[in-house]
């Protein structure tokens, strides 16, 4: 039997047990659009999915939505299958609170995430840097600095990863000031914010709508 998920000794995080799932990453280690190619790149720690994934009544939208995700949008509505009829699961409430800035399928191709992790997981992960691939970070470095992007945006999380990885020395210690949005980096007309994880609720929720209103700025903005 093949060993598909990732002994918690060895590594801070469960590789998913999905083969499928594992192939559609290894062809497409991002969503959406490819980072090279999209005006705003959103980089998150891991794609999280719950353990039985493949008996949900979505799965044949999550394997079409990492096949093309700019199609997917464009067909369904909705930037990601989490938000579709029948799932409550977890990650919708990312998405969810993600579909408040206002992107709209006319603005599929604009729009790519990808994690510093390049392989699906499952349960809760405590990444470190020797779970990261170094070509994986290679590549996100270069969307960042060379690619399409004017807009990036990290969590708290993933900036302190990605300092200690040691790869970015671009990346800042402190953001400047910038109002809603503290600019961690600027350079050639490419910005790169420090926003809050789209998974956070309750008491953080004001600062996240506050967030998704300056995003649909630049948005806006950039058309």
């Amino acid at each position: 039997m093949q060993q598909v998920c990732r002994i918690e000794f060895e590594y801070m995080y469960v590789s998913h047990p999905s083969p499928q799932l594992q192939t559609l990453f290894s062809h497409h280690p991002f969503q959406g659009a490819a980072p090279e190619a999209a005006d705003f790149l959103f980089v998150g720690l891991d794609a999280n999915y719950a353990p039985d994934i493949e008996r949900s009544p979505i799965f044949d939208s999550v394997v079409e939505y990492h096949r093309d995700g700019v199609a997917f949008w464009r067909q369904h509505g909705v930037h990601h299958p989490f938000l579709l009829p029948g799932y409550g699961g977890d990650g919708r409430r990312y998405h969810q609170n993600f579909s408040r800035i206002g992107f709209g399928p006319e603005q599929a191709h604009r729009v790519s995430f990808i994690e510093l992790l390049h392989v699906p997981t499952v349960g809760r992960s405590q990444l470190t840097v020797d779970d990261l691939n170094p070509a994986h970070l290679e590549r996100i470095n270069r969307a960042i600095l060379d690619g399409q992007a004017r807009h990036t945006f990290l969590s708290a999380g993933v900036v302190r990863l990605m300092q200690a990885s040691g790869r970015f020395p671009w990346l800042t210690l402190r953001p400047k000031p910038a109002g809603t949005l503290p600019v961690l980096h600027f350079r050639n007309g490419r910005s790169v914010y420090l926003h809050l994880h789209f998974s956070n609720y309750g008491k953080f929720q004001a600062q996240m709508n506050a967030e998704a209103r300056v995003i649909a700025s630049l948005l806006i903005s950039a058309v």
